[in-house]
């Protein structure tokens, strides 16, 4: 069937709009499937933590360097907490000879320099209506319309827990720190980024058992702080909610199949994972970048919906999804529980392995190149 479209794209997130991007660099004619932003759509406090892959994607797609001066912010240290508050794991972009370990993004700036970027992408056009097409990408998401229609099974392990965010101020500079608390049963993570106040604002991402995480929906900004404080410990100085609170239900996922004749999954629409880690995005950025360059060296017979190019995708990308899933998994699992054996050796282990510079800088590198 000839079409004038090559590529529909369901979804219009990052991972959708960044895939519309990448496609038509290469000269594919795409169909971006986008709603309209609600004029009283609510603040958006989300922040992601982008690795190295991710912001040579965005740069390629003239995205990252349009980023005004406080979308983006390095990350030159992490430190991570045990249980104890003596036990701790301590990265630095110095012992892993990079100029920083990752970019703390606004995630409605990214999406911002996206559209505008679409804008004067001349093979993508932007609506509301699905159209005929070779190959219909789908990155809507965990809750995936489009993988429903097509009867594609996601297997899907609910967490039990929430995620909540917000944009804080402190009364210390963040020195491109990040701080992560595991402690049974929450995770918690302030992510330096320089908004709203150069220097000294986070990104807040504490990830909390369901109830628990409503009660703290629930509190008052005052209530709200003085939690987090007692959290934190006064470790990033006093702390000041600067945004609303939004949250999310937290799972781990994966789609029975990734594509078939005329359709490929990416991005949550494929996989979800914990975001203890902060690789969910990089993920589907790598799903996007794989598939670009799988359309890109397919040979010139083939069709954009043959199910065996696409299933060269599938391969690339299933064996990293797999460990970031499972490594994340076991994370969580070994930090949920909250019996004093558990604590002792999950304290202990982080102790061992900050002891050990060959391991962090393997560790390290698994993050900045998944």
């Amino acid at each position: 069937m000839t079409t004038a479209i090559d590529v529909q794209v369901r979804g219009s997130g990052i991972v959708g709009k960044a895939l519309a991007l990448a496609l038509g660099r290469i000269g594919v004619t795409v169909a971006l499937q986008a709603e309209p932003r609600r004029a009283d759509a609510p603040e958006d406090v989300r922040a992601y933590a982008l690795n190295a892959a991710s912001v040579r994607l965005l740069a390629s797609l003239k995205v990252w360097d349009a980023l005004a001066p406080g979308d983006a912010t390095p990350v030159y240290d992490m430190r991570v907490r045990g249980d104890d508050g003596a036990s701790a794991l301590e990265f630095s972009a110095w012992q892993q000879r990079v100029g920083e370990l990752a970019w703390i993004v606004d995630a409605a700036a990214v999406e911002r320099e996206l559209d505008s970027a679409l804008r004067f992408a001349p093979h993508v056009s932007v609506g509301t209506a699905l159209q005929p097409a070779a190959l219909t990408a789908i990155c809507e998401g965990r809750a995936s319309a489009g993988r429903a229609e097509l009867g594609v099974a996601f297997d899907e392990h609910p967490y039990g827990q929430r995620a909540i965010a917000a944009r804080l101020t402190a009364s210390a500079p963040h020195a491109g720190t990040a701080l992560q608390w595991f402690r049974s049963p929450d995770v918690l993570a302030l992510l330096p980024i320089d908004k709203p106040r150069g220097g000294a604002s986070y990104a807040l991402v504490w990830s909390l058992p369901d109830a628990r995480a409503r009660a703290l929906l629930d509190a008052d900004d005052a209530g709200f702080v003085a939690e987090l404080m007692a959290a934190t410990g006064g470790a990033a100085g006093e702390l000041a909610l600067a945004s609303r609170r939004a949250a999310w239900p937290l799972s781990v996922g994966q789609a029975r199949s990734w594509c078939g004749p005329g359709w490929v999954l990416l991005g949550d629409a494929a996989h979800v994972i914990h975001p203890l880690a902060g690789q969910g995005l990089n993920l589907g950025l790598a799903d996007v970048a794989a598939l670009v360059d799988v359309i890109a060296a397919r040979e010139p017979w083939r069709r954009l919906g043959d199910e065996r190019l696409l299933r060269r995708y599938v391969r690339q990308r299933a064996a990293p999804t797999w460990a970031m899933q499972r490594t994340t998994d076991a994370l969580w699992r070994l930090f949920s529980h909250d019996a004093d054996a558990f604590k002792g050796l999950r304290n202990q282990g982080i102790g061992a392995v900050n002891r050990i510079t060959p391991l962090k800088r393997w560790l390290t590198a698994q993050a900045l190149n998944s």
